[in-house]
This record gives C-alpha cells, structure tokens and sequence, in this order.
C-alpha cells in the first residue's frame, strides 16, 4: 500500500514538475480568431474558398498599417484553420510578441478594427494569460464573472466588446445557456442578441484607453538612432528594416556559444563600416541600450572613449553587428536555396498585388521608381510572412534571409559612404531617464486616472483631508472578506445596483432566529457578528425567554471580561503608545460616571478613551514615511481604495510608534 501511494505521489510530482517547466519556458503569445456570421455554408466545400477570400481581403485592405510595422519576434498573420472538436472553420493566427506589449494591443487594434470594417465577422483574443481584456477591465468587471465561467463569453463584434452574460437564475433567460456556452451557441447568440450583450461603457472604456491613438501611435513607438554599421548590414536594412528586430533579440538573448562566432567576424567586417540612420521600436533600443558588452579584443571592434560624441553610436552598431553575426553563424554559409520560394510564382499574388493598388498603397509613386521599388519589396516580404506563409520546416530562418539578401543585393561601400553626411537627426532618448513624477504620471494615464480639477501640488497638500484616510480604512474594514481576497470599498458612482431575493430573505431568517434545522452556530456570516456590536441592535423579543438570559448574560460577561483587561493594561505602559481623547468632563460626574467607576473598581484608575481615527492615521502616516517613497504595503492599500497621499515634504527622522 505504502509502495502504491510512494508511486502515486512520484507521478503527481513529476507532472507539477512538467507543467511548472512548461509554464516557465513558455513564450508570451497571443491568439486570435475570426468566425464567419451568419455562415449556412460552415459544412459546404467552398467554406474554405469563402474563408480564403476573406483572409487576402483583411490583409489587403490594413496592409498600408501593417507593412511598416516592426514586429518584435512575429507579424500578425491569418491562415484557415478547419473545423475540430465542435469549434467549426474559422481564421486564425498567432503572433509571439515577447518583451514588447505593445505588439499585443497593436493587434488587439487591429481587430477591434477588422470587425468594424466586416461585421459579419466576429473574433476572439486570447493569450497566455487567457482573458487579458478581463484582466484589464478587472476593476469594472460584474462580480459573477470569474475564469471559471469566462470561456468563449468575450468576443468582438462590430467594433465593439461584446460580454455574454449569464443567467441570474437557471431557466430564467432561454436564449442563455447556464454553462459556458460553445463557440457555436455564442456566435448564435451574437447573431440573435446582439444588442443585449454588448459589455458595460466601464469595460470597454478601460480597454479602449489600452488602444487609444492608433494608427497614429505606431510613429510615436519608433525610436531613431545612428549606429556605426558594416555595409553589409546597412544593405540588409534598407531592404529588410524589420530584421533589426531578430538581430537585438539574438544579441539580448546571447549565450557563450553564440559568442564563440563573434570571436573573429567572417560576415561583417568592421573594416567596412559606415555611418548610418537605423529605425527601431523603442522596446528593441531600450534591450540594446541597457546591455552592458565588452567585444573580443580579436573580433576587431574598437570603441573610442565614452566622451567621444560619436561613441554611443559606435556601441549601438558594435552590439547590432554582433546580432547580425550571431544569426547568420546559426546556418550554414551553403545552405541549400530549395527553401527559398518565389513571392511573384504563389497564385495569390497578383490578385494581392492588384488589391494593393485598388488601396492607394503605392500613394501615386511612378512605377519603377527608386520608392516604387523599396514600397513593393515591403510587400513582398509582408505577403510572404503574413499571407501566404509558408510551412514552419520550409520557411527561411533569419539568418538564411540575411545571407541571401547578401548575395542578391549589389551594394558600392563608397556609395553609401557619400550618404552618410545627408543622415536625418536621431531621435533624443530623454524618455528612457524618467523621473520620479514622470513615472508616476505614466502609471496613473495607465491606470486610467485623472485629474478631476486643475489644482496645483502646493494647494492639494494644503487641503488635504486626513479623515479621508480613516473613512476608506473604515469602509475597507466593514466589507467581505472571503476566501478569494477581500472588496475594494467601490466609488458611489462605480457601485453596482443590484437585489438578490434569496440573499434578502435570509438575511431576517438570521434577524427573527435560525429555523428549527440551523443550529450549527459555525456557520455564522458577517452580519450576525455585526449584530453583536452593542445591546441596541439585539432585538430580545425575537427569542424566548431562556434565550434571552443565555444571550443576556454572555454579553455581561464579555463586558465584565474586557473590563478587567482594561484595569490590568491600565498600569503598563501600552497606553502611552496609543493617542487619547481629552477629558473633557469633570471627574466627579452624575450616575453615568459612578456606574463607571462601579464596573471598573472603586480607586482604580480609568484608561482614557483612545482615539481610534487620530491612531489609524498617525500609524499609517508613520508607515508611509518609513516607505521613503518606494512601494510599500501603506501606499499600496491606499491606493487600491483611490486615496493619493501628497508628497512627504517633512524630511525630520521617522519616528516609529512602538507597543510596550
């Protein structure tokens, strides 16, 4: 039997093992798919025909947003995927988005986009997180919704975030199933129900502010530098610019066998470098900025000192060159063309092209011309990653698309030497030092906040309100507490209004006494302790007569209980580490100040009454000083019930209030 167990607790270890390693060598990625509605046809052979169509449709008509794009790891792309398991055909993709987010609500844009364009189509994202868009709505979501019950209830339609919810009683809306619905109840529902299932202005304004400022927002995200580069890379670049991508990702993501190929350089001479203009998102310069990197002294790449004005670009070029080196040192220099397949043979090319010209994208550019050329190669290299993508085992790798660029393109060193005196001015790096109020603004336009008057930091400090502090901790206090965490105290305006007949009902079955089945007293909620604060709020006629002397007496006894703790604690010192009101009556007072003196003993000194409010917020002031304005667990508990404190301008030493 022990054997038995041993050997079960094994497997069970093994597994948690797998799936931990699985967790932790899993890439970000995000999924998407389009379904077709209404679709008779989902059984038909020309689904697929219907599908296809659709797919060189989308990626014609955003191709002007796409093509530019630069992609950190993969593009968006869309393939047909066939019907499997209940979920009927439909379009999918999959794009791996690694350290850059963005690409993630880029796409996220983008299909918002597409169903707003074609509303007969209707999509779902996803990524490894599942629901992102929940979670980003997190603070707005309805307290039914969960991931356990989130399954295929998110959607895209028309434009907009659509939420199907789920019924407050079983039977009570039809058309709503009480389990997660499949993906064909919920395009059914969709179709039928559209407008009953359209998510909150909340929700959907917290994912909007996610996107908001697309396409524009594409620029905004590039960053450009100068860099000291081999003509061979400078070559590969003009015509590839989205390769800089994979060359910062092989460098970020160097190990000492990549390193080995860099020791001295075969592909990428430095004797051949020039000056020139690079354009990389602001993700892709932050990784290869932030890498500190001393090049083999045999590799040839000098640097000069860092207060040469040229230095930084000499470093980014030095770190590009060892990228680039890394990626072609991954394949064999006679690595077999058989994988490279022709863009203008694939039947869907022309067809793409002509789409093309139909949306203007060649903006009116003379055919032939040296731009004509450089926006057609573009698209090219746009319809072979994202629309007729090849297979994974014959696709080109970064490295293999490198070196034969470097033996198709004819490019003159000299040349390209006479340009580098006509390069456009760098973009200034500024934003990758921000300061401390520039952090905390971008934190805040992230989370949505903002200002609701235009008042300066001066005058917020002078006005600030500290009972604002010990009502939210009150209010925080006061709610429910459960297993899965504990509630926000929610703005009056953000407050659900809602009835729950079953919850009412109970509530005066726990008032006018248990039935005669509930007598477990472990089962008591909140508000039967609520009910125990003080004898006004015991309603003694609700119970019989025994009852009332059981309950009666418990309640003296716990009186009489704190009351002697209170004597005891009264000759130690714990009461000069709280704050006490001020005796504002006389000692030698009428009945109410004998009946006290009766419960407390005759010559016993009384403890003042303390303070609670003044206490709570000298404490959590206290411990925001001692946070010295990093995060702690004070700012972070105030700032989840929406209370800002301002700025510590008193620079004394903490002083910490300690218990005796």
């Amino acid at each position: 039997m022990r054997l038995e167990k041993g050997a079960n607790l094994g497997q069970s270890f093994q597994r948690r093992m797998e799936e931990t390693m699985k967790l932790a060598t899993m890439e970000d990625t995000v999924e998407y798919r389009l379904f077709l509605i209404p679709d008779e046809s989902r059984d038909s052979d020309k689904h697929k025909e219907v599908l296809q169509k659709y797919i060189e449709r989308i990626m014609t008509q955003f191709a002007p947003m796409l093509v530019p794009y630069i992609w950190q790891n993969q593009p968006f792309n869309l393939k047909y995927k066939p019907g499997k398991g209940g979920v009927p055909a439909h379009m999918f993709g999959v794009t791996k988005f690694g350290d850059n987010i963005e690409d993630e609500w880029f796409i996220v844009y983008v299909i918002k986009q597409i169903t707003k364009e074609f509303p007969e189509l209707v999509a779902r994202i996803e990524d490894n997180d599942g629901e992102f868009l929940l979670i980003e709505a997190a603070d707005f979501l309805p307290k039914w919704l969960d991931p356990d019950n989130s399954t295929n209830r998110v959607f895209f339609h028309h434009g907009e975030l659509c939420i199907i919810p789920a019924p407050r009683k079983p039977g009570a809306e039809s058309w709503l199933p009480t389990t997660p619905p499949t993906i064909p109840q919920a395009l059914n529902i969709i179709t039928a129900h559209s407008e009953k299932i359209l998510a909150s202005e909340s929700i959907r304004a917290a994912v909007n502010r996610r996107i908001r400022g697309y396409p524009e927002k594409i620029q905004a995200s590039l960053h450009r530098a100068h860099c000291f580069l081999p003509a061979g890379i400078v070559a590969v670049l003009k015509r590839r610019p989205r390769l800089v991508a994979a060359a910062v990702q092989a460098f970020y993501l160097r190990d000492p066998i990549d390193l080995r190929a860099c020791r001295v350089f075969k592909t990428f001479l430095p004797e051949t470098r020039i000056m020139t203009s690079v354009t990389f998102t602001k993700c892709l310069y932050a990784q290869l900025v932030q890498q500190r990197f001393v090049p083999d002294r045999r590799s040839g790449y000098r640097l000069p000192p860092p207060s040469d004005p040229q230095y930084r670009a000499h470093e980014l070029g030095m770190k590009l060159a060892h990228g680039f080196e890394i990626l072609c040192s991954k394949c064999s220099p006679h690595f077999s063309d058989c994988k490279k397949s022709l863009v203008t043979a694939s039947p869907l090319w022309a067809s793409f092209l002509e789409s093309l010209k139909k949306n203007d994208y060649f903006k009116g550019l003379i055919e032939g011309s040296a731009q004509y050329r450089e926006r057609l190669e573009m698209a090219e290299n746009y319809f072979q990653l994202s629309v007729d993508r090849p297979e994974s085992s014959l696709a080109m790798s970064p490295g293999e698309e490198i070196l034969t660029l470097l033996q198709t393109i004819p490019f003159d060193i000299e040349d390209l030497k006479k340009k580098e005196a006509n390069l456009p001015p760098e973009d200034d790096d500024q934003w990758l030092d921000l300061s401390p109020d520039q952090l905390d603004q971008l934190l805040q336009e992230a989370a949505g906040k903002k200002e609701s008057e235009s008042v300066s930091k001066e005058e917020k400090e002078q006005n600030y309100d500290l009972t604002q502090v010990s009502e939210s901790l009150k209010a925080f206090i006061s709610k429910v507490s459960t297993h899965k965490g504990a509630e926000l105290p929610r703005e009056p305006s953000e407050a659900p209004i809602t009835f729950d007949a079953d919850s009412f009902l109970n509530y005066f079955d726990k008032i006018l006494g248990p039935r005669p089945h509930e007598s477990d007293s472990d089962d008591l909620d909140e508000e039967d302790f609520e009910c125990l604060d003080s004898d006004d709020d015991l309603d003694f006629e609700t119970h019989e007569p025994g009852e009332e002397a059981s309950l009666k007496g418990t309640l003296d006894n716990l009186k009489s209980y704190m009351a002697q703790m209170d004597q005891e604690l009264a000759h130690t010192c714990i009461s000069k580490s709280f704050t006490t009101r001020k005796q504002v009556e006389p000692v030698s007072q009428t009945t109410d100040n004998n009946s006290d003196e009766e419960d407390s003993g005759t010559g016993e000194s009384v403890m003042a009454p303390v303070d609670v409010d003044l206490n709570l917020v000298s404490n959590i002031l206290e411990s925001y000083s001692s946070q010295a304005g990093l995060a702690g667990p004070a700012s972070n508990l105030l700032q989840s019930m929406g209370v800002q404190l301002p700025d510590n301008t008193d620079h004394r030493p903490t002083r910490y209030i300690l218990l005796c």
